[in-house]
């Protein structure tokens, strides 16, 4: 059943803790103290969109015990099968490349099965197949991320504690139909959750703090935002487009029932990335993102600014790709309710607010071009900017019609087609390249890693070299973090992305 919260009064915290628990925990939780296992993929299960309803898994269910290995297990499995991870400590990274796998941690008296990289691993978990499903899991101490998906569909990641995990704590990449749910993330340098370059997304009652970002939907398309905690982090929620991915629009975003409370944490993003210029003190930023909804969610402590809608602008090195569309266009900003914003503005938007004889931020500021933009209720919210902005008209009121932005039918597997071995290798090279580089290189603009403009530079006509630095990369460069080794790639799929990555133009086919 959908929740669909109508704010009548503004609300105190101890109101606000009783709604954060009910939109956090309402119809999912289970007794900590009994035996918790769920053994479904509810999107490859062929239900409704935005259906969480379960079916028993027809597979072997394969089970792990303390000191025995997770990853024996998935080498062991086949389509359909369950691996049951019972508590314990796990020093390792888990590899899933087959299909219709579900991981799920079996929950013993409160205690988790928990994967420890001892800051040592790179990824706790990766997957590359569809119809993965990864729950009940505990996940610390590593250096890169803590569930990152490669460009599998129909993926299912919830009930899970993810802490100090890196760059990313959930990073699906160049996926369709997926779900995440149920998670509870803190620590992490860059987004808690990053759904990247993906289709269909829910992102669903997480509860993120601590962290650079909170919930970051990027260069993504039809993905819903519902009844998240983001507190404590650099910026809670941020809609928008990175220039120089190969997929080049947001759009069709819901954010509605968040809470969204004094994201003031202090950046501690790598320094010179994209993540690293977001403000202390941000609650809420849509950047160059279409079509995107704010709808009843609190917003409320946040120093710098409670909703931060603008351009590209924003972003250094954006003539690097002229492709983005720097303009967000068509955004709604619908009931929400928002107080106690901007106390501390810093930066740019402090500058801004000083022309103005102000030294109080505003709850929503927008500082960038676009049109067809609305709000409701303007006149009760500090602004600034907001003089293009109509009145939105009654049937753009409410997104209740919209349950789920997953889709009624599972996302068809990839295929690759192919007449010659050069296609072959090429395709195999693109997606590699948009399921696992993008993650950390953009074509022209500095991600995580060096813009692949410089890459090619360096390598030119040697993709056999590229190639055997993917396997065994050295850290050669004090401003970036050290790349991890992408040696479970095969060896065909190396050199296919050493090729595709030193012949790629930056130009996206959708």
């Amino acid at each position: 059943m959908e929740r669909h919260l109508k704010w009548i009064v503004p609300v105190g915290t101890a109101a606000l803790g009783l709604l954060f628990g009910a939109l956090i925990f309402g119809g999912g939780g289970s007794d900590p103290h009994e035996e918790v296992m769920v053994a479904a993929n509810p999107l490859f299960s062929g239900g409704a969109g935005g259906s969480l309803g379960s079916t028993a898994a027809t597979g072997t269910r394969h089970e792990v015990h303390n000191g025995e290995s997770i990853q024996a297990a998935v080498t062991a499995a086949s389509a359909g099968d369950v691996i049951a991870v019972y508590p314990g400590t796990y020093h390792e990274t888990v590899y899933i490349d087959k299909s219709s796998i579900t991981m799920t941690g079996v929950i013993r008296e409160g205690k988790y099965p928990t994967l420890d990289g001892e800051k040592k691993l790179n990824d706790a978990f990766l997957y590359s197949g569809d119809n993965i499903t990864i729950e009940n899991f505990k996940i610390i101490n590593y250096k890169g991320n803590g569930v990152m998906g490669q460009a599998g569909n129909n993926f299912v990641i919830r009930n899970n504690l993810i802490h100090d995990a890196g760059v990313y704590g959930i990073f699906p990449e160049f996926g369709k139909n997926g779900l995440v749910e149920h998670n509870v993330l803190s620590g992490i340098e860059d987004a808690a959750i990053y759904i990247g370059m993906s289709d269909n997304v829910d992102v669903r009652h997480n509860k993120v703090y601590d962290s650079v970002a909170g919930i970051e939907i990027e260069n993504s398309r039809h993905a819903l935002v519902e009844g998240n905690y983001a507190y404590n982090n650099t910026g809670g929620i941020l809609v928008f487009i990175t220039p120089g991915l190969p997929i080049k629009t947001t759009y069709d975003v819901i954010v509605r029932n968040n809470f969204v409370l004094n994201n003031n944490h202090e950046n501690f993003g790598a320094p010179g990335s994209i993540v690293s210029g977001i403000p202390a003190g941000t609650g809420m930023l849509i950047m160059a993102a279409d079509d995107v909804v704010i709808e009843n969610n609190i917003i409320a402590g946040n120093d710098n600014a409670g909703l931060i809608v603008t351009d590209i602008s924003s972003v250094t090195n954006v003539a690097s790709d002229p492709e983005s569309e720097p303009n967000p266009d068509r955004v709604r900003i619908l009931e929400n309710v928002m107080f106690s914003n901007g106390n501390n503005p810093i930066g740019e938007l402090k500058a801004l607010m000083l022309t103005q004889l102000e030294t109080k931020g505003p709850d929503i500021v927008d500082t960038g071009a676009g049109s067809d933009k609305c709000v409701m209720n303007g006149a009760r919210y500090r602004s600034f900017g907001l003089g293009s902005y109509r009145v939105c008209r009654a049937d753009e009121f409410s997104t209740a019609s919209i349950v789920s932005m997953t889709l009624s039918e599972p996302a068809e597997p990839f295929v690759i087609a192919a007449d010659t071995q050069e296609g072959y290798e090429r395709i195999v090279g693109e997606r590699a390249y948009y399921g696992v580089c993008t993650g950390c290189h953009a074509y022209g603009v500095r991600l995580i890693g060096p813009p692949i403009t410089e890459i090619q530079a360096i390598y030119e006509d040697n993709p056999e070299a590229l190639a055997d630095y993917i396997a065994d990369p050295v850290k050669v460069r004090e401003n970036f973090p050290e790349m991890p080794p992408q040696d479970y790639l095969s060896e065909e799929t190396r050199l296919a992305v050493a090729k595709y990555i030193l012949t790629t133009t930056n130009t996206d086919k959708r």
